[in-house]
């Protein structure tokens, strides 16, 4: 039921969510992950068309996955469905990233020179930091720009649902790096990858979960007109 105080909860679930590098065992329980998803689900898309597909996995799914993706990397067997390159940001952009990096691997005490620890890094992350869920997001086969961006509404939404029940998450583009492999293992064939969500329950005592990221100011990014 909103409240009056639903401002003030609003303020502490958006800002008190960030991403969540190391996680604890404990599994969440079935009929909170299903409150989670369908709560997800109210997320709002062009013409309530919901192009969102979701593959939510744990236990030996998760570990199978998580191994196979770590193979993939170490083979270098990269297959993306939307492309990266490496020039994608620039200007204030890459300032922003490259700050997001430095501020990552400080925390965790890899030196941002140091390649071979940040792809043993990498790799971990295809482990999903630990966490004992993840959840990977897929598009219908012919989605462009417009239908990605339904889906990373649907994205956003689920992580403030995790947020809501207690769960931590990691959203993870650089799972959609290997989208042949996770189709592979999960038995999908017309469907494109866009990201994955791992989550679970925070290790608190974490050096990794004790980053925090700088916001832009609002002037930065926001123009008021009338």
């Amino acid at each position: 039921m909103i409240t009056e105080f639903a401002p003030a909860y609003a303020e502490r679930l958006i800002r008190g969510r960030r991403a969540t590098r190391a996680f604890r065992p404990d599994p969440v329980p079935e009929d909170t992950l299903r409150a989670i998803f369908s709560l997800a689900g109210a997320a709002p898309s062009n013409s309530n068309t919901q192009p969102w597909h979701v593959e939510v996995l744990s236990g030996a799914a998760r570990d199978r996955l998580s191994a196979a993706l770590v193979a993939a990397h170490a083979a270098r067997r990269v297959s993306m469905d939307f492309p990266y390159r490496e020039d994608l940001y620039h200007g204030v952009y890459q300032r922003r990233r490259r700050d997001a990096g430095e501020r990552m691997y400080t925390a965790v005490g890899i030196d941002r020179a140091d390649h071979a620890a940040r792809d043993a890094y990498n790799a971990e992350s295809l482990r999903f930091y630990g966490a004992p869920h993840v959840a990977v997001l897929f598009t219908p086969p012919d989605a462009d720009a417009r239908m990605a961006a339904d889906v990373g509404m649907y994205g956003q939404t689920l992580l403030l649902a995790m947020a809501a029940y207690g769960v931590a998450s990691c959203p993870q583009g650089l799972l959609g790096f290997y989208a042949d492999t996770i189709r592979e293992q999960l038995g999908v064939r017309d469907r494109k990858v866009l990201f994955g969500v791992s989550f679970g329950y925070a290790d608190s005592a974490a050096p990794a979960n004790a980053v925090t990221m700088p916001r832009a100011d609002l002037a930065e990014t926001t123009r008021f007109h009338s």
